[in-house]
């Protein structure tokens, strides 16, 4: 039996053709995109590198992350100590951590396994809106209500403090945290829990203790996306922490890495070691964000190796 060979100028032949080529087109338009993605994140490292590090050198490293006292506008005796910025940085987005995560994860579990349909629908749109909203909204609200709140409430003479930052960091990096832990807890196969359910358990036990940890992988990337946005805020930060250059503490008025590079940014003269600090800030916030992503993904791909 013989077979005929296919006229190429046959239509299924040309369709065939014209399909993929539009597919190699789209393969190189993908991989184009890729490629200026990571030109941009190597473009922002290499610029940082450039810009901070002169001032590194001149200051020296010592100085620069282990000083505690910052005063870059003195012409006589300038400062440039970053530590109390580092450490309120720290401490900061670790409070808006333990506030935001237990209760954003527990919304994703009511959205997710729990709530009525119209409620969640009312919740989802709640929290969509609160993701909406400028950080300079939330930074005008916290310096109005809870700055005040705070003040009356722990008696002291400005309400502009640490306690206050990490409040409405927490409610901003909410919408975060529930959104991508709810995917995640409805990626979760019914079947485990339904034989968690019929090996006798309650339905809330097999939420935490089944369905929690089938989608651990997830949960974890919320907090990461909530660590990010938590550790870059600045605007409303800095309407909400006093913004003064002071060791950390709870009631007191503090600055931030963010905020330090935010509020003097504007008045640095163009090649000054003042502005040139400045970028070195920009350099550690970034070399900070960029371990911690690090870690957490390391420690993700270790777990996801262990199931």
């Amino acid at each position: 039996m013989t077979r005929t060979k296919q006229d190429p100028g046959a239509p299924g032949v040309k369709k065939r053709g014209a399909r993929d080529l539009l597919e190699k087109g789209m393969n190189g338009l993908f991989f184009l995109c890729g490629l200026v993605a990571v030109a941009f994140v190597l473009f922002i490292t290499a610029y940082l590198v450039i810009s901070g590090l002169p001032a590194i050198r001149q200051i020296g490293l010592t100085d620069f992350l282990f000083g505690t006292e910052w005063a870059s506008t003195n012409k006589t005796d300038p400062k440039f100590g970053i530590l109390p910025f580092i450490l309120t940085s720290i401490y900061g987005t670790a409070g808006a951590i333990v506030i935001g995560v237990p209760v954003g994860f527990l919304t994703a579990v009511f959205l997710s396994k729990l709530a009525p349909r119209r409620t969640a629908a009312v919740i989802r749109t709640a929290v969509d809106l609160l993701a909406g909203i400028p950080s300079v909204v939330y930074g005008l609200i916290g310096m109005t209500v809870l700055v005040p709140a705070v003040r009356v409430a722990f008696d002291l003479s400005s309400g502009a403090t640490l306690l206050a930052a990490m409040v409405v960091l927490a409610v901003m990096i909410l919408p975060s945290i529930i959104s991508v832990s709810e995917t995640a807890l409805n990626a979760v196969p019914k079947e485990y829990e339904e034989a968690s359910l019929a090996l006798g358990a309650t339905e809330i036990e097999t939420y935490f203790r089944v369905s929690a940890p089938a989608a651990a992988s997830g949960i974890a990337a919320a907090v990461v996306l909530g660590i990010g946005r938590a550790i870059g805020e600045a605007m409303a930060i800095m309407m909400v922490a006093g913004n003064v250059a002071n060791m950390p503490g709870l009631f007191k008025s503090v600055r931030f890495l963010t905020t330090a590079i935010a509020s003097e940014m504007s008045y640095s003269s163009v090649g000054s070691l003042q502005r040139n600090a400045l970028f070195s800030i920009a350099l550690v916030l970034f070399l900070f964000i960029m371990l911690i992503n690090i870690l957490l993904n390391a420690l993700l791909k270790r777990d996801r190796n262990k199931g």
